[in-house]
């Protein structure tokens, strides 16, 4: 399965400078959030597959204007073609505002997933905003991530982590791909194209 990774910033190969071609033979889009609802639109008007978002913390007019022919799975488990997919939006609560969060309550969230994630016998791509706890090196709480993330991924062993939130720019220190266990972690700021 071909996937597209977004996040943080309307990618212009995408939307400025957009030919049929560059969405061709795309399975499913996966939005990591902080992304104009107009853009994910155009992406589910020109994609001919299904486009998967959970919230940033910059997605609060989302509420009133929300991305069209999308499907939010903030604090779901969503199956699309056996392909199991947790989504947890967000980030570490940093000032007031929706879609941010403590520990401990990313880990309340994390735990009413449980239930499905135990009939489903575990899950394969965990969609986030935020990065697990120490998979970047940001220090400001702002980009701190989520220890429930860590153990998430340490319990169930996905395929696949994809986070945005830590844009690459911020440093040369903030990888695009690293490892989590046996757990493939993917920052898809931008754009990111996976095979899985």
């Amino acid at each position: 399965m071909k996937i597209l990774a977004v996040a943080d910033y309307e990618s212009p190969a995408l939307w400025d400078y957009y030919t049929p071609d560059k969405l061709e033979g795309v399975d499913l889009i996966l939005s990591c959030g902080d992304l104009k609802s107009h853009y994910l639109s155009f992406l589910a008007t020109f994609a001919h597959c299904p486009v998967l978002y959970v919230h940033g913390n910059h997605d609060g007019h989302y509420e009133k204007d929300p991305p069209l022919g999308c499907t939010c799975i903030d604090g779901q488990c969503y199956e699309y073609q056996g392909l199991r997919i947790v989504g947890l939006g967000g980030s570490m609560r940093y000032k007031k505002g929706p879609h941010q969060y403590t520990d401990r309550e990313m880990d309340l969230r994390a735990l009413r997933l449980a239930p499905k994630l135990f009939f489903k016998k575990g899950f394969d791509i965990l969609l986030t905003h935020a990065p697990g706890k120490d998979m970047v090196p940001c220090t400001d709480l702002a980009h701190t991530g989520f220890r429930a993330f860590n153990r998430m991924l340490d319990k169930y062993q996905p395929a696949l982590h994809l986070h945005g939130h830590t844009h690459l720019n911020y440093g040369r220190s903030i990888q695009r791909e690293q490892v989590y266990g046996s757990t493939r972690v993917i920052n898809g700021y931008e754009r990111y194209l996976i095979e899985l």
